[in-house]
């Protein structure tokens, strides 16, 4: 008897200042893999892009970075654009995301199980997963100190499971040793190689626009034409913030510490 696949979502969270193609490319390469694992299959892509609190430089209004991302996934017959954590008024946890979002998945499974007549067995309707897509770089944030708590990186890779896509030189199976959280739940980490390497990165897209520079084939054009007609990525957008310390690292700091008495 055929084994029955798990239905799986890819939740990608970050700036999208601006999305890129190279974004969306990830969500692509990522579908490939997990199907070809033989044990998922994806049925939907989540990109949600980070509030305005989370204080990074140059980070231009959550409703434009909802909007160009919307623009660059009109020919997406799969992945969506989600602005919940971008409405939040400040910076939510990824892990806070990721259950936000898996409460939802359950929900949609509920109802259309609801609808369904006939074998509805958890046998033949395996519960579906959420997993956190990511680029290699993000496994690196791990290191940093202060940026993430011991038990969101627990739940994250534990529970949820991450999908990672190599970029450039990095490594991300030495980020994964050199880890004993992400080491002990290497089985829930997909390493996604990228054959086809393209370097394209939001923060060269922004510089290449403050100079007056071609981004057409590394940004969608509906999402150039966006810009420019809101005269986006100028001199003064990437001041926004300047001297800012990224939220993680302020509510890091803020966690009451813990007595011995605890």
């Amino acid at each position: 008897m055929a084994t029955c696949r798990v239905p799986l979502v890819l939740l990608a969270c970050g700036s999208f200042n601006p999305i890129t193609n190279q974004h969306m490319r990830l969500f692509e390469l990522a579908r490939d893999h997990m199907h070809s694992t033989g044990r998922y299959q994806v049925v939907g892509g989540i990109v949600s892009p980070v509030s305005d609190g989370y204080g990074k430089q140059g980070l231009v209004l959550a409703k434009h970075r909802i909007a160009m991302a919307k623009l660059a996934l009109q020919s997406s017959n799969w992945v969506t654009v989600d602005g919940w954590e971008s409405q939040q008024p400040d910076w939510t946890e990824t892990v806070v995301t990721m259950r936000y979002h898996y409460g939802r998945v359950l929900k949609e499974r509920e109802r259309s199980m609801g609808a369904q007549s006939g074998d509805t067995s958890p046998l033949s309707n395996p519960s579906p997963q959420l997993k956190l897509l990511c680029g290699a770089d993000f496994l690196d944030t791990f290191k940093i100190p202060g940026m993430w708590r011991d038990e969101h990186v627990e739940e994250l890779a534990g529970h949820f499971g991450l999908v990672c896509v190599s970029r450039g030189t990095l490594q991300p199976e030495r980020a994964v040793h050199e880890s004993d959280t992400l080491s002990r739940h290497a089985g829930n980490i997909f390493l996604v190689r990228e054959w086809v390497r393209n370097e394209t990165s939001a923060t060269e897209v922004r510089r290449a626009l403050r100079r007056g520079l071609s981004v057409k084939y590394l940004v969608p054009d509906p999402v150039i034409d966006y810009i420019h007609q809101h005269d986006l990525y100028t001199e003064d957008s990437e001041r926004r913030n300047e001297g800012s310390v990224l939220r993680p690292l302020v509510k890091q700091a803020q966690r009451p510490v813990k007595s011995l008495e605890d």
